[in-house]
C-alpha cells in the first residue's frame, strides 16, 4: 500500500483512491449545480406569483440577511484556513478552525430559522402563493445542505481527532471543504437574485 502513496503529491491527493474519490466528489457537485439551477429556474418563473399575498418586499430584511451572509462567507474563509493548516500538518489548528466554521455555520441556521419564522408570522407560508412556495424550497434545499454538512463535518472532526492525519482523513476533510465552498457559491447566487432582486426590482 505504501508504495502506491506518491508523496510529492499534498496529503488528500497521495492515493490513487483518493484522487478518484475527489474527482468522483467533483462529479457528485455537478449533479447538485443541476439540482440548484432547476430550483433558482422555478423561482425564476414564481417570483411574482403573489396571489394576493406578502411580496418580496414585505418580509425581506435586509439586515438579517446581511448577517447571514456575513456568517456564511466568514465560514468559507475559515474552512480553507482549516484546509491550510491541513496542508501544513497542524491537526490541531486545523480542527479548531473546523471547529470556528462549524460555530459560524450554525448561526447561519439559527438566522434562516428565525427568517422562516418571521415570514410565518407575517402571513408567509408555502401554501400562500407560487413565490413563497418556490421561496421556501430554495432556502430550505440550501438550508438542509448546510445542515447536512455540519453534521458531515463533526463526523470528519471525530475522525480527525480518532486518527490523526492519514491520507484518509486529509481526502475527506478537503472533501468536506469543496462542500462547504459550494454552499457558500450558492448562497451568493441567492442573496443575489432572491434578496437583492426582490428588495431592488
Amino acid at each position: 500500500m505504501s508504495a502506491n502513496v506518491d508523496t510529492t503529491l499534498p496529503l488528500e491527493y497521495q492515493t490513487e483512491q483518493n484522487r478518484l474519490n475527489i474527482l468522483g466528489f467533483w462529479i457528485f457537485l455537478g449533479a447538485e449545480i443541476i439540482l440548484f439551477a432547476t430550483l433558482f429556474g422555478v423561482y425564476g418563473v414564481l417570483y411574482e406569483r403573489y396571489a394576493g399575498g406578502p411580496t418580496h418586499k414585505d418580509i425581506f430584511v435586509i439586515k438579517d440577511v446581511m448577517i447571514q451572509t456575513l456568517l456564511l462567507l466568514t465560514s468559507s474563509f475559515t474552512m480553507g484556513l482549516a484546509i491550510f493548516e491541513m496542508r501544513q500538518q497542524n491537526l490541531k489548528r486545523l480542527i479548531t478552525w473546523l471547529i470556528i466554521t462549524l460555530v459560524l455555520g450554525a448561526g447561519f441556521l439559527f438566522m434562516e430559522i428565525n427568517e422562516f419564522i418571521h415570514y410565518v408570522h407575517e402571513g408567509a407560508t408555502m401554501q400562500t402563493s407560487a413565490f413563497l412556495s418556490s421561496l421556501f424550497v430554495l432556502l430550505g434545499t440550501h438550508g438542509a445542505h448546510v445542515t447536512l454538512g455540519i453534521g458531515w463535518a463533526i463526523m470528519v472532526i471525530i475522525q480527525l481527532a480518532k486518527r490523526g492525519l492519514t491520507p484518509v482523513t486529509a481526502r475527506k476533510t478537503f472533501i468536506i471543504g469543496l462542500y462547504w465552498h459550494f454552499l457558500d457559491v450558492v448562497w451568493i447566487f441567492i442573496f443575489t437574485f432572491v434578496y437583492l432582486k426582490g428588495l431592488v426590482g
